[in-house]
């Protein structure tokens, strides 16, 4: 079977073409703006193409049975880009997938779709309520791929909690930075709070269920996230203690802090998005229960587990990003005033 994934030089999907070839799938195509770079390049068939453009679509999905949504404009992108691709880009992908004969249409959404809720944990059931660009797309997408599914197309939607393991960087690469250079780490209000990861290795998992398993069980929509987790304080300090070099988590009340970053942004001072600077000091988890029991999900990571695994392939890839800087996973975020922030850490 013909499998093709959008987005396919991003993180995840680096991680999800290596899973799928290691599971004896060799038909990989897939199409991304960004050149796939990896030394996996010459064993898929890539467009360096723009899923806004029907045409460049329509070329690289060509004889796909099975296409993996992963392509995403992150929050860090103008409102602009994010609304034509999140939203236009996925009703074009959708589209093609039904004139194509597509079988599945797996769309990799958010559990940013939630909004920012009242309670926890979040069931699928929840109402979604997107906050900002970013997490308006991602109802809209889903209600795109809602709409399709209606129209006989299977179209197992995935909500994944924050992901990370080998390849990310993004944020996380602020923190493991300043862990492997001995400092202490601020952090947004007491980190009392739980906040839910996921490994990017149970991320694919799940995805390759939603292949396999059969249709009536995957055609649905589903949390995705760790099970065994514990505070944000205590989860961090994980990756600190495996430094090695006697940091801590250094706690700030969380009000003044989040009007400081506000401030920044408007100075375009600040490597954070309101999105995470607003939600860090508050629980954010998710049942999996669905997935657990309809999916047989059982992921093999902890939130701890999952950063070690991100931290330590960090240390061993470092140089080869040292001078890199972007908005999205694969490259390390500015630290803009957090650079200054350091000296006192």
């Amino acid at each position: 079977m013909k499998i093709y994934i959008t987005g396919i030089s991003g993180f995840l999907s680096i991680n999800l073409v290596r899973y799928l070839l290691a599971h004896g799938y060799h038909d990989i195509s897939g199409i991304d703006l960004v050149d796939f770079n990896y030394p996996e390049r010459e064993k898929i068939e890539f467009l360096q193409g723009d899923i806004r453009h029907p045409e460049e679509v329509r070329q690289s999905m060509a004889g796909a049975e099975i296409v993996i949504h992963t392509a995403a404009a992150l929050p860090l992108y103008t409102p602009e880009d994010i609304y034509s691709t999140d939203v236009e880009g996925t009703s074009i992908l959708l589209k093609q997938a039904q004139e194509n004969g597509v079988r599945r249409f797996i769309h990799i959404s958010s559990t940013a779709v939630y909004g920012v809720p009242d309670h926890h944990p979040l069931y699928e059931s929840d109402p979604m309520s997107g906050v900002g660009p970013y997490g308006n797309a991602k109802v809209l997408a889903e209600e795109l791929c809602v709409d399709a599914r209606a129209r006989g197309l299977c179209t197992p939607i995935l909500r994944p909690k924050s992901f990370v393991g080998p390849e990310r960087l993004g944020v996380f690469a602020i923190f493991y930075e300043w862990a492997s250079q001995g400092k202490n780490f601020p952090m947004i209000g007491n980190g009392k709070n739980r906040y839910q990861f996921l490994d990017v290795e149970d991320l694919c998992e799940a995805i390759h269920t939603c292949i396999t398993l059969d249709e009536n069980v995957v055609n649905d929509t589903f949390n995705i996230g760790a099970a065994e987790f514990t505070t944000m304080k205590q989860d961090y300090q994980a990756v600190l203690d495996e430094a090695g070099l006697g940091k801590h988590i250094v706690t700030f009340p969380a009000t003044p802090v989040i009007y400081t970053l506000k401030v920044l942004e408007a100075l375009k001072l600040s490597p954070l998005y309101p999105w995470i600077y607003e939600t860090a000091s508050k629980d954010s988890f998710v049942s999996i229960e669905k997935a657990q029991k309809q999916l047989g999900f059982k992921p093999k990571y902890s939130n701890q587990d999952a950063m070690l695994r991100n931290y330590r392939w960090y240390l061993a890839n470092k140089d080869k990003f040292q001078n890199a800087e972007g908005v999205s996973h694969r490259l390390p975020w500015k630290q803009k005033a957090l650079k200054l922030v350091k000296v006192f850490f």
